[in-house]
């Protein structure tokens, strides 16, 4: 292998300004974008000697021709470059965060001459005022339809205004109160657009002015006995607090804040984007991309906020995030510079995280829904039939199997310290997770993890079934009386442990000494996801938004799951027996001890005196209690 591509160029020739940096391919595509506060230091990472680049990058390195830079003043400039390029060029190794839906808006065209309230998801009307998004057009269009009685506002189409102010007759909104018909005169323009313009106030969390001017209208209404206006003003206010009542209250009134929470793997990402405006939740969206290089938390922040912040989004004056960048001081510059171009006298946008308080459980939310976003995507990915089935042909040819793996094995080892060691056998059929079929393995002494998949192979190889006809026949049976077979002797079509070339090559001596034949094997290494086969000497690199890639990590991080449970279930067992053996300390007694502290770890750290305090432990059994965990 060569050490590294053709076009690097010479160290010197690279400036060590800041600036922006482009990869390009054969055909002048550009592949990658990037942005350096030192442009050699930056660019010497991807010209290292291959073997040394992860291998996403290596990919894109090696997929590229050539690499050019722009010289910028300063960090903030080599920020706005990068951001413009990536807009511009769409490079398909940066991470696009494509939404797979568009959500509905509520508008208010603040610049017709009579505004017009409506939902869309239309995000280019020029002059329009946005909020949202919604999750739900059912619920924005109740909504509306609830506070134009607060503000009675035109929401028809422009043909209907048009009709109405020929045939002087307003629409049906206009009869019953919704409207405040400037179509046929009721009202002016001019104090239409006052009332658009409250509407927005409003929707934009500035709602405890309108709230306490209404209360005030109706008192004084009511003192002056103009019962009927104040019956109006009654009716607005249960509007306005019946819209407020759908948006839960979670901070204080003052706050307009984003909240980002992200979710990632090695594979892939997921965003929930919870938009706080008046302390009230005013919308919800989210993001899953599937990544080309791999990129950690702070810099997923930086392109999560390029991509929430386009298209004219006027980002808020705080923005939470659960990393600071390392740029973060720039790209708060950059946010302000977007909300002073579209709020006048707007301040400083403000990028942080939350520690503590509300906040600070609201952004815990809003990462426990990405997190759920991320498992719903995987699963429901995993769920596609024409998906698996995709995978496993590529799988098939990947490997160079005869057939495609439709039974697929995975094992994976699991200790602590060396201590309650233990395997997993997981089982895929045709995609899919067959649990009747999982098995668990406890190794009772091994020197390291080779060493355990020796073991736990050379134990499951003493039960499979070499005679692969009568494993066909016993299917075909199976099939035919409708009563499943779930024998361990059943023989897989691929062997997959989790590990690099050493696991493989321990798994290849336990099927040789069992003179196992016919079983394709391979091992997935978690670090670079890189596939291994026996002596070989490069491993098998699947392109990382491969399907086949998803259902072979998949299986893996099931085998770990399932191994790592056990072995959790070994250490409680464990302790357990141990504390039974103290004289005086029975069943009950333990169960109170572990009910107490919650957990085997809680129970371990606590000093005797802590221990004495469960019921039916006095200060000397606690003494026991402690001598014994800490041997």
């Amino acid at each position: 292998m060569v050490d590294t591509v053709s076009y690097r160029p010479k160290a010197g020739e690279i400036p060590t300004s800041p600036g922006v940096y482009r990869f390009r391919d054969e055909a002048s595509r550009v592949l990658y974008v990037g942005k350096a506060k030192n442009l050699r230091s930056r660019l010497s990472n991807y010209f290292a000697p291959l073997h040394t680049l992860h291998e996403r990058t290596r990919h894109m390195v090696l997929s590229a021709a050539s690499v050019e830079w722009t010289v910028v003043g300063n960090e903030f400039e080599a920020l706005q470059l990068e951001f413009t390029w990536i807009k511009e060029f769409n490079p398909p190794f940066n991470v696009q965060f494509r939404d797979d839906k568009s959500y509905p808006y509520l508008a208010i065209t603040l610049q017709d001459d009579v505004p017009r309230v409506l939902v869309t998801r239309n995000r280019n009307m020029k002059g329009a005022r946005y909020f949202g998004p919604y999750t739900k057009v059912w619920a924005i269009r109740e909504t509306v339809d609830t506070l134009l009685k607060a503000f009675p506002m035109r929401s028809c189409s422009d043909a209907t205004y048009k009709r109405a102010e020929q045939t002087g007759r307003p629409c049906l909104l206009g009869d019953i109160g919704k409207c405040a018909a400037p179509c046929v005169g009721r009202v002016s323009k001019e104090d239409h657009k006052s009332i658009a313009v409250d509407f927005a106030s409003f929707m934009g969390g500035n709602d405890s002015r309108f709230i306490g001017d209404l209360s005030r209208k109706m008192k004084s209404a009511a003192a002056e006995l103009d019962y009927e206006a104040a019956a109006r003003y009654r009716d607005q206010l249960g509007a306005m607090e019946t819209a407020l009542s759908r948006n839960a209250v979670v901070l204080a009134e003052d706050v307009d804040t984003d909240f980002f929470g992200i979710a990632h793997d090695e594979l892939a990402a997921a965003v929930q984007q919870f938009i706080v405006r008046g302390g009230r939740i005013r919308g919800v969206k989210s993001w899953v991309v599937d990544k080309e290089l791999d990129l950690d938390l702070p810099e997923l922040v930086e392109t999560v906020l390029q991509n929430a912040y386009d298209d004219d989004v006027v980002p808020p004056r705080e923005v939470v995030v659960p990393v600071l960048p390392d740029d973060a001081a720039e790209l708060e510059l950059w946010l302000t510079e977007i909300r002073g171009a579209s709020v006048r006298g707007a301040g400083r946008v403000s990028l942080k995280t939350a520690q503590r308080g509300e906040k600070a459980a609201l952004a815990l939310t809003v990462a426990t829904n990405a997190r759920n976003a991320l498992v719903l995507y995987k699963t429901r990915r995993s769920g596609d039939f024409i998906a698996r089935s995709q995978a496993l042909a590529d799988i098939q040819e990947a490997l160079e199997m005869p057939d495609a793996p439709l039974r697929m094995e995975c094992y994976d080892v699991s200790h602590l310290g060396g201590t309650n060691i233990v395997a997993s056998m997981v089982v895929f059929e045709d995609g899919l997770p067959r649990k009747d079929q999982y098995r668990r393995f406890s190794i009772t002494d091994s020197t390291d993890d080779t060493e355990s998949i020796y073991q736990t192979l050379t134990r499951r190889f003493a039960h499979i079934d070499t005679d692969t006809s009568r494993q066909e026949q016993e299917a075909e049976d199976s099939e035919m009386d409708g009563r499943p077979r779930r024998r361990f002797a059943y023989r897989p079509n691929l062997l997959i442990v989790d590990g690099g070339q050493p696991q493989v090559q321990a798994a290849k001596r336990a099927m040789d000494d069992a003179g196992i034949t016919g079983i394709t094997l391979c091992g997935i290494a978690k670090r670079l996801e890189e596939i291994w086969l026996p002596d070989n000497e490069y491993p098998v690199i699947l392109p990382r938004n491969s399907d086949a890639l998803f259902m072979i990590q998949r299986i893996r991080d099931e085998a770990h799951r399932f191994a790592i449970t056990y072995q959790r279930q070994r250490r409680s067992s464990d302790i357990t027996s141990s504390l039974t053996e103290i004289p005086g300390l029975g069943p009950a007694r333990v169960r109170e001890l572990l009910k107490h502290f919650g957990s085997v770890t809680r129970l371990r750290a606590a000093q005797p005196e802590a221990i004495s305090e469960v019921r039916g432990v006095g200060a000397v059994l606690a003494a026991q209690i402690y001598d014994r965990l800490r041997t």
